[in-house]
């Protein structure tokens, strides 16, 4: 067999079988070689597009700027797009538009000048970032209700000692002013079982606030940590893209499920991992270590290790409570709120110390089959 056919049996057969779209054009546009790949992408038959126009696959402006755009590479030769590459979108023939990768090479074909057009669709990869956005959103939306109802619930066990000390000076009061006769006593009196009643009322809508907080139900279903873990710190990336932080992820396989509320646990893991972050800006050596193993009982731990400062011994006793924070402008609500979730879910949270600075948060978890 010669080698010119044997040359064009292969090209065809590449041509025919490739994944990504291939199309050549001349130089004025015309389309001379359009792939099967192509044809899924677009939805024309070859023979709607052979001998057109490209411009006919693209959607408006770009299909008025084509022609001028091909005139003034003739003329000077300046390159936009070819031996580049780039992201562009493309319109299939029922008139919907799609988002492509275009990488255009040039080359001459028996004396003539050809493009080679490989189009690489991206619309699954569109699509799982908008998915992520989504999730990004979602949890984001969920943490701020969460962070409200938790702050609802700190806010009002921090209110019901000083109510509870006005309640006892008023019925102080009431003894002092019982011997007291005449019209200002009476009044003085009046007064003081207004405050009482007041007194009463605020501690009653705050019981009420307490109620409904810890009342709320949430969804749990049996799930994977490990999974959990890794759209978390997907998650807690964005934002922190900047903050120069060596992650290292250790998951161990095959560890028990949870039977867990996953964007509450996520909600978790975020806060720590960019506390974290966080802990580390003023360091040289900035490293965060996440890992999952088993726990004690058959469950399983979380542990979230950074290479920054550490806690002062002030702050390290009290870490969970509510309104304790090391951040100049932090409420110090994020760990509390990260306490209460994992309290509810019948785990443990707790802070280590490093042996050569830092600290590490742990989080164990009780398997599904425990819950």
């Amino acid at each position: 067999m010669p080698a010119r056919i044997q040359n064009d049996a292969l090209f065809r057969a590449l041509i025919a079988t490739a994944v990504d779209g291939i199309m050549v054009i001349e130089e004025r546009g015309s389309v001379i070689v359009y792939n099967q790949a192509c044809e899924r992408l677009f939805g024309y038959r070859p023979e709607e597009v052979v001998g057109q126009n490209v411009k006919m696959l693209m959607p408006p402006p770009y299909r008025q700027e084509h022609d001028g755009y091909l005139g003034h590479y003739r003329e000077t030769g300046e390159k936009r797009i070819i031996g580049i590459g780039r992201e562009v979108l493309a319109q299939r023939k029922d008139g919907t538009t799609f988002p492509m990768y275009l990488s255009v090479g040039e080359g001459v074909l028996e004396g003539q000048r050809i493009f080679v057009g490989i189009i690489h669709d991206l619309s699954e990869r569109h699509a799982t970032a908008r998915r992520m956005q989504d999730l990004q959103n979602e949890l984001l939306h969920v943490s701020r209700l969460s962070a409200m109802g938790q702050m609802t619930a700190a806010i009002a066990h921090e209110l019901n000692q000083p109510l509870t000390a006005i309640l006892n000076y008023i019925n102080a009061a009431r003894r002092t002013i019982a011997n007291l006769s005449g019209d200002q006593g009476v009044r003085v009196a009046e007064l003081i079982e207004k405050a009482a009643n007041q007194t009463s009322r605020a501690g009653q809508i705050i019981r009420q606030l307490r109620d409904f907080v810890e009342k709320r139900e949430s969804a749990r279903f049996e799930v994977s940590l490990n999974r959990v873990v890794e759209e978390a710190i997907a998650l807690a990336a964005v934002g922190s893209a900047d903050a120069n932080v060596k992650i290292v992820v250790q998951l161990e396989p095959d560890l028990p499920s949870v039977l867990i509320d996953k964007i509450q646990i996520q909600q978790v893991v975020i806060n720590l991992i960019r506390n974290s972050i966080e802990a580390m800006q003023s360091e040289t050596r900035r490293e965060l270590r996440i890992t999952t193993s088993r726990a004690e009982e058959s469950g399983v731990r979380l542990s979230i290790r950074d290479s920054g400062p550490g806690l002062p011994p002030e702050v390290a006793s009290r870490l969970f409570h509510p309104f304790v924070t090391t951040k100049e402008k932090g409420m110090g609500i994020g760990l509390s709120i990260c306490h209460s979730i994992v309290e509810a879910h019948g785990g443990r949270i707790w802070a280590a110390p490093n042996d050569n600075g830092g600290v590490t948060f742990h989080v164990r978890l009780p398997p599904a089959t425990a819950s």
